[in-house]
């Protein structure tokens, strides 16, 4: 049995607002992987990545990803972490995994300026460019889907328990 929320969509989708009020509302516990990250490791997001690359920064994604180990939690992690399939795997193990489909206009409204977002923007890429890239692999790994752009926060909230509880025997 699936004992844990995994919210995963692009960086601004409202994984970590939307976790912390099923949290709270649902008397779960909340972890936010990308404070995970940077406790483990003593750093800004944005100092990894200039030290490690992005490479290196998602190898250090998937390597703390993969070692959560909860019980009636909503994990957020950052939105990279659909590049790593051993932590993508691994999340969907211990939690179904709801994928928060944001229109690109509201992600590129509430991002600005990815560098300052810690975004894991690849040389080159556009902000579109890594919506379109990560917007099927999201897809893939997600047990359930919820378009926030058809509900209000309230409704979305609602509808990831919902959908919780429908998928805790998958």
């Amino acid at each position: 049995m699936k004992r844990n929320i995994v919210l995963i969509g692009m960086p601004a989708s409202g994984k970590s607002t939307v976790g912390k009020t099923v949290a709270k509302k649902y008397g779960m516990k909340f972890i936010d992987g990308d404070t995970l990250i940077e406790e483990r490791y003593g750093k800004r997001l944005r100092e990894i990545i200039a030290e490690s690359g992005n490479e290196g920064f998602l190898q250090v994604e998937g390597s703390v990803l993969s070692s959560i180990e909860a019980a009636h939690s909503v994990i957020a992690p950052g939105g990279s972490c659909i590049y790593e399939e051993e932590a993508m795997q691994h999340l969907r193990e211990i939690a179904v995994v709801i994928y928060l489909q944001t229109p690109f206009e509201r992600i590129a409204e509430r991002i600005g300026d990815p560098a300052q977002r810690g975004v894991v923007l690849p040389s080159g890429y556009t902000l579109l460019d890594l919506y379109n890239e990560r917007t099927p692999l999201c897809e893939k790994y997600a047990h359930f889907s919820v378009d926030t752009s058809k509900t209000s926060m309230h409704g979305t909230v609602e509808e990831v328990y919902r959908l919780f509880r429908t998928g805790k025997n998958l």
